[in-house]
């Protein structure tokens, strides 16, 4: 510190305030929502401390000063939660005819209320389903009124809730379904459907998502003042707290299913979360497992926000995994990975 000009001291003092707050959101997913409801909402934050690091990083390595060795130990300590955020490399593995390709895609009600002004959404969003020809298929916010038509699979789960707008969620599959059902979620239009599959022979549980919202809108341009920041803060961890007992509720019926399990769908909330550790366990990220990039699934244009998710069973290979953020006809974006059951195949 002697050595450095004033201007530098008072840079590496911030620079030691951001280490510490970046350890305690190394923390933040071991901390449950109940208990710390106004901490849990930093976890939508800290990639933003991680990129924070890396600039600091960079400007005392070009001074070739030893004070970068802070941001570098910061970042070595935090290189799981770097992955989680982006990754550099995906992964390419040739295919194979027992491999089964999986789509999910919050799909806002098939534009209902004209959110897009565009009258063919619900058009594209089938034919970009027939062109990915996935085998099994998890859409949220799902309407029947949507009239789209899925005609290329004989199987199907549909739940719906409400009075005047009926939403839900939907499993297509290509494959037989053996048995299905869904968890309530209790105080919330949200659910959880699930399915039983029967390919070859074997039978993978499949689970779609759809976890309590945080509500906010990719559609916000007015100024937000301090009095309307406390209000989205309070509204967010209100409904972290209402995800942590929704992924509780998932946690203990999957351990009551003896077969493998695919979770996927739209969680609305970060990679670096409680409710993500928890719905995880001991499953795969796919995106982490073979994505790219910042894997960004929310139309939010400040931000690259990863809320929807694709887990699997250790023994499944995941082979492929794409966000496709340039298919823009929801609020969110088509995530579709390719998988393989049997590790030994390849």
């Amino acid at each position: 510190m002697k050595k450095l000009s004033w201007f530098n001291k008072i840079v590496f003092v911030g620079n030691i305030a951001l280490a510490v707050a970046t350890l305690l959101g190394y923390l933040l997913p071991f901390l449950a929502p109940k208990l710390f409801p106004i901490l849990s909402v930093f976890t939508l934050i800290l990639p933003s401390l991680l990129t924070a690091n890396l600039v600091f990083l960079f400007y005392w390595g070009i001074q070739i000063k030893r004070q970068a060795f802070l941001s570098l130990l910061i970042l070595l300590i935090g290189v799981t939660f770097i992955n989680k955020f982006y990754k550099i490399n995906g992964k390419l593995t040739e295919s194979h005819e027992d491999d089964i390709l999986l789509m999910t895609y919050n799909v806002r009600l098939f534009n209902l209320f004209k959110w897009i002004p565009d009258d063919n959404v619900t058009q594209k969003i089938q034919e970009f389903i027939e062109l990915q020809n996935p085998d099994i298929l998890c859409l949220q916010e799902f309407s029947k009124n949507s009239g789209i038509n899925l005609k290329q699979y004989p199987y199907k789960h549909i739940i719906t809730h409400g009075d005047r707008i009926m939403t839900g969620q939907a499993i297509y599959s290509k494959f037989r379904m053996i048995d299905k059902g869904e968890i309530k979620l209790p105080n919330s239009n949200n659910n959880v459907i699930f399915a039983d599959i029967v390919i070859k022979k074997d039978t993978i549980r499949v689970y779609s998502i759809h976890l309590q919202s945080i509500s906010i809108s990719p559609d916000i341009h007015e100024k937000i003042d301090e009095q309307k920041s406390k209000m989205i803060f309070k509204r967010i961890s209100r409904a972290f707290k209402e995800q942590q007992l929704q992924s509780e509720l998932i946690q203990s019926h999957m351990k009551d299913a003896s077969f493998r399990k695919i979770i996927c769908g739209d969680m609305n909330n970060s990679a670096f979360s409680y409710v993500y550790s928890n719905i995880k366990n001991n499953l795969n990220d796919a995106f982490i497992e073979a994505g790219s990039g910042f894997g960004k699934t929310y139309h939010f244009p400040y931000y690259p926000m990863r809320i929807d998710y694709v887990f699997t069973d250790p023994t499944i290979e995941v082979k492929s995994f794409e966000t496709y953020s340039d298919f823009v006809n929801s609020d969110h974006y088509p995530i579709v990975t390719r998988l393989n059951l049997n590790r030994d195949n390849n």
